[in-house]
């Protein structure tokens, strides 16, 4: 039986269609610039000696210890708030800033997790990241995005941890380890949604970890005035979509993904084919669209 692809995608990169998908991320250019300078750092660790000769004749004794950093980049947040986007969106600007062009961007799919066979968990991982470094070769950049990170990387220690989940933890942080030998050339984003379950060993490992939040009053009003520029609506209007959004009724206010992948297709099927999209529309949906609920990471 042939076994499972562990990857979703394997794009190269820099690649158009990513670059214009940062475009529509609200938030995006200040987050980036916000941990650029530690991106810089993480992906450049081979470069760091060097560094230490010019500036303190090879004397700063930091710089060993900085090389030494795990190529490990934690997204945490609620479902919705743009991390895997960021993630993709991210590694791209990374390459392209760089001028890497004999680059590549895999993400890791959830089929690695196998069909629940003895050791098979373990073994896809291990190939995944075997093909990795393959790719990465002698001279070559990857990229790396786990989503949903948590169903890899759960607590060891936690009462219902299965040995399969286990190792599969084992094998990761293990890959993990292993792709220091690459100076930064093979970097790992891990995305999820509850931060919390993450076993230690896997957030000690982390360079850099940040958390995504649903986005505030100010953040949707951005979003409505980017979104909706085509309907011309006044700043009334998109003030009560930003009312209607907030956290209502037991629930949070809107996620991106709630606004975009929920509230856009509800209220544009109203009105297509036969009319353009009205505020009215947008208000009709509102009524049956509800926030997603928060997934409480405890």
């Amino acid at each position: 039986m042939n076994q499972p692809r562990v990857f979703d995608n394997e794009i190269p990169l820099p690649d158009g269609a990513l670059h214009r998908k940062a475009q529509s991320l609200l938030g995006f250019d200040a987050r980036y610039q916000r941990i650029r300078d530690q991106l810089h750092l993480l992906l450049n660790l081979d470069e760091l000696e060097a560094w230490n000769r010019k500036f303190h004749g090879g004397k700063l004794s930091l710089s060993a210890l900085i090389a030494e950093q795990y190529p490990l980049v934690i997204f945490h947040g609620d479902v919705g708030t743009g991390k895997t986007a960021a993630a993709e969106c991210m590694a791209n600007r990374m390459v392209s800033e760089a001028g890497a062009e004999d680059s590549i961007l895999f993400k890791l799919s959830n089929r690695v997790r196998g069909s629940g066979k003895v050791g098979e968990m373990g073994t896809l991982l291990a190939d995944a990241f075997q093909r990795i470094a393959q790719s990465a070769g002698k001279s070559r950049r990857a990229i790396v995005i786990v989503d949903e990170g948590d169903s890899l990387a759960t607590n060891r220690s936690e009462a219902n941890s299965h040995h399969e989940d286990k190792v599969a933890v084992n094998t990761l942080i293990q890959c993990i380890d292993d792709l220091r030998r690459f100076g930064g050339r093979v970097v790992v984003f891990l995305c999820t949604n509850r931060a919390s379950v993450l076993d230690p060993a896997v957030r000690r490992r982390a360079a850099i970890i940040e958390e995504f939040a649903r986005p505030d009053d100010e953040e949707r009003r951005a979003l409505f005035a980017m979104d909706l520029a085509g309907l011309n609506l006044s700043p009334v209007q998109i003030g009560s979509l930003v009312a209607a959004t907030r956290a209502r009724d037991g629930l949070p206010q809107f996620t991106y993904s709630d606004i975009r992948t929920r509230l856009y297709p509800a209220a544009i099927a109203l009105a297509f084919p036969g009319r353009g999209l009205t505020f009215a529309d947008l208000g009709t949906a509102l009524k049956t669209v509800k926030a997603s609920p928060r997934l409480e990471d405890k």
